[in-house]
């Protein structure tokens, strides 16, 4: 994951410029990361994804750019710039991306 110590606290960011593409990868970068929870910015290139996992808390991504399939309990669903969805605690999900794309993932774990 980044580092968090880059961030500029209290300055105007753009949500797509927090991380970059990468060729044949995924990048991430640590927005918050507390006790309570943490704010991540992905970007995945074409083809990349995160294998089928579970979480003991729920899970909120908002799509930047791109598209992506994100399979929860065996249910696919193509979200792509604007959309978002929760998955639920306990609930094997697994994202893969159709078009290279940039995503914002809040994790609260209170």
């Amino acid at each position: 994951m980044g580092d968090e110590k880059n961030i500029d606290r209290g300055e105007v960011m753009t949500l797509e410029d927090l991380v970059q593409y990468q060729d044949g990868s995924v990048v991430s970068r640590t927005l918050v990361n507390k006790k309570v929870g943490t704010v991540t910015a992905f970007a995945f290139d074409e083809g990349q994804g995160l294998s089928e996992h579970t979480v003991p808390f729920d899970a909120m991504v908002q799509i930047l750019d791109g598209e992506v399939e994100i399979t929860i309990s065996g249910t696919a669903s193509r979200l792509s710039r604007g959309e978002m969805m929760v998955m639920p605690a306990d609930h094997p999900h697994a994202l893969q991306a159709v078009k290279r794309f940039k995503m914002l993932l809040t994790m609260i774990r209170a």
